[in-house]
């Protein structure tokens, strides 16, 4: 039997090969002008990319057979992505096509018409073994309801490089959160180890499946904390033949401003109630006309008097953005002088008011009633003028929070400021309010519980008018602003509406890792429920002291490259440049911000280990990683949870006290 099934998977093979040789073959040349040629040669270059074979994993790990009398194929060989014969047979259905939902979410009690469920093992692309579970007798593998021996094997096989996909593994639950509608917004609460991430990612791989064409316009984007969380995690959409998602972080998305602030001034400016601040300091620059129109053709004069000119920036005001009424403005000053035109029985025409609307009377008088202003100009003069930001405050933000906003030493004018992240998000505040921001179809975000109020406003409206899916975990809050609510979160996005979904089953960090990291919860997350684990991982936990740190160290690093798989080793970001010192003998890399290295063996900072996972994690000094932010406890409940396999606790010190 496994012999037939590896026939299939070569033939499968081979079909694939041929399906991507054809989409190489065809040409752009027939689209008729260059651009279209251009737009057409990239979505061949696309469909070419989406059809690559990787190697390392089969096109198939699943089979059903059915037992229906519909025309579709009573045999379906479940996979990553559809693959068809010369003969337009399907070899292999797209995990994403409605008959595949069967293979994650049918069970003996609810058989879905599937009368045997097949699952296959595979190493480095080739089948090892198969599974069956007789669904029409109630037949478990390994004689336990769901128990799956090939599925506990993939949940739990050792990884290094980059974050893979789990299409082959995903659970009931996780399958509906997947599979929810696209006008769903959805919030996932996940614990450690639960593949929230995962789940997150297949749901922006299904929606592109299920709804190609809407999305194709409007767009996805998966939006990650920083740039080495993006790099681990990239991989998975290409491998299920998604190429065409933006992936990026908040800091490219509102510009990358690096300039340190105190995190007091930062919550301040991420607080939601900015917004009102910001909306009176921008169209505080609108000034009370004092003065008509008079514009001249010819030997002709046409007047507009500064009462009208009031009446009508005064019906503007504050029904449209700013840019848009500055130009609704130089409109309807051009349609009065017209009205005058036709008065003395002219005939003016659009192109006439056109021509008024750019002549130099009207550009002078919207340039001094409305001027053009930028987001950076009206942050400076916020920020830098003690009595403007009184009079854009009012009774929003406290004196002593207006006194904390206040540049010590501001500088001569917008374009010499340096700003900080938290400044970016109220950049971009202002420039919605200035001109629209264009919206995208879906969007995917990740530690969602980080980001303050005014990130969430920015990510919310460039996915005003479509879905999206928030990911996070409130015990992992490490920022001053992080949220407490998920519906607070949800309502700064703009989707009071969306669905809170809870997953605390978790499938890869061991349960006496869990159990130990789960000790802080009550400190940093007292509402949320514990997390449990589906693995034991008796003996996955060392708890060790060490006199000499270096010496302990070295030790327990030597020992643990003698076992499969990756290995990260986190540590306080203030001792990481000691941490590779002492790690120097032994051939290693430092994980970065900006982007994550592909190696064994990593010193990761504490700051960065979010979303990560490794095989073996090695924490050095956890209550240094405690006592170096306002959140310590939170930061080391992340830390602590990285683990897949092992985890091990190096101190000289004393231990936290939850943790003892």
């Amino acid at each position: 039997m496994l012999a037939a099934e590896r026939e299939h998977l070569a033939l499968s093979r081979t079909a694939l090969r041929a399906m991507r040789e054809h989409a190489q073959s065809l040409s752009s040349d027939a689209a008729g002008d260059w651009v279209s040629q251009q737009i057409l040669q990239a979505l061949l270059d696309q469909r070419v990319a989406a059809l690559a074979d990787h190697a390392g994993t089969p096109l198939f790990f699943g089979r059903l057979d059915r037992a229906t009398d519909d025309d579709l194929p009573a045999t379906v060989h479940v996979g990553r992505r559809h693959v068809h014969d010369d003969r337009s047979r399907p070899l292999v259905i797209d995990w994403r096509a409605p008959i595949s939902r069967a293979f994650y979410q049918a069970s003996p009690a609810e058989p879905m018409g599937v009368r045997r469920r097949r699952r296959f093992g595979y190493h480095g692309g080739e089948l090892t073994a198969y599974e069956d579970e007789r669904l029409d007798q109630g037949d478990s593998p390994g004689g336990g309801a769901g128990h799956s021996r090939i599925l506990t094997e993939e949940i739990e096989r050792p990884r290094s490089g980059p974050m893979r996909d789990i299409v082959a593994t995903i659970q009931p639950d996780q399958d509906e959160i997947v599979r929810s509608e696209l006008g769903t917004t959805v919030c996932v609460q996940g614990a450690p180890g639960t593949g929230k991430t995962a789940v997150g990612l297949h749901r922006a791989a299904y929606l592109l499946f299920t709804h190609r064409e809407r999305l194709a316009r409007s767009g996805v984007m998966i939006v990650g904390p920083n740039r080495a969380f993006l790099s681990y995690i990239s991989s998975v959409l290409p491998a299920l033949g998604e190429v065409k998602v933006d992936q990026t972080t908040v800091a490219d998305i509102l510009g990358d401003h690096a300039t340190p602030e105190d995190p007091a001034v930062s919550a301040i400016k991420g607080d939601a109630r900015m917004v009102p601040v910001l909306n009176r300091a921008l169209w505080a620059y609108i000034v009370k006309p004092t003065e008509g129109v008079l514009f001249t053709k010819g030997v002709n004069r046409y007047r507009v008097a500064d009462y009208e000119v009031r009446e009508i920036v005064a019906s503007l005001r504050g029904t449209t953005r700013y840019a848009p009424g500055r130009a609704a403005l130089a409109q309807r000053l051009a349609h009065a002088v017209l009205v005058r035109m036709e008065q003395r029985g002219e005939s003016p025409d659009d192109r006439v008011q056109d021509a008024v609307a750019r002549s130099k009377p009207v550009k002078q008088l919207v340039d001094t009633v409305w001027p053009k202003v930028t987001p950076q100009q009206v942050l400076h003069r916020l920020f830098s003028d003690p009595a403007f930001l009184a009079d854009s405050a009012r009774d929003d933000l406290t004196a002593e929070e207006q006194a904390v906003l206040l540049w010590a030493k501001p500088s001569k004018t917008f374009r010499s400021a340096k700003w900080s992240a938290a400044d970016g998000a109220l950049m971009d505040e202002l420039g919605d309010m200035i001109e629209r921001t264009a919206p995208l179809g879906h969007l995917v975000v990740d530690e969602a519980q980080d980001l303050s109020a005014m990130q969430l406003r920015a990510l919310g409206r460039r996915c005003r008018t479509g879905s999206a899916t928030v990911l996070g975990d409130l015990a992992q809050g490490t920022t001053p602003w992080s949220a407490r609510s998920w519906k607070e979160v949800l309502a700064h996005l703009g989707f009071e509406e969306g669905v809170v979904t809870e997953l605390t089953l978790g499938f890869r960090v061991p349960r006496e890792v869990l159990d130990y990291a789960a000790r802080l919860l009550p400190s940093v997350a007292p509402d949320l429920a514990p997390p449990r684990s589906l693995r034991p991982g008796v003996g996955s936990l060392t708890v060790r002291p060490a006199a000499d740190l270096a010496a302990s160290l070295r030790e327990v690093v030597g020992a643990t490259l003698s076992r499969e798989g990756s290995i990260g080793v986190i540590a306080p970001d203030a001792a990481v440049a000691e941490v590779s010192a002492i790690l120097e003998a032994v051939e290693h890399r430092v994980l970065s911000q900006d982007a994550t290295e592909e190696h064994r063996l990593l010193v990761i900072p504490a700051s960065l280990a979010k979303g990560l996972e490794y095989d073996h994690v090695i924490v050095v000094e956890p209550a240094d990683i405690v006592a170096a932010e306002p959140r310590g406890l939170a930061r080391l409940y992340v830390v602590l949870t990285r683990a897949v396999t092992s985890l091990t606790v190096l101190h000289t010190g004393d231990l936290p006290a939850q943790l003892r």
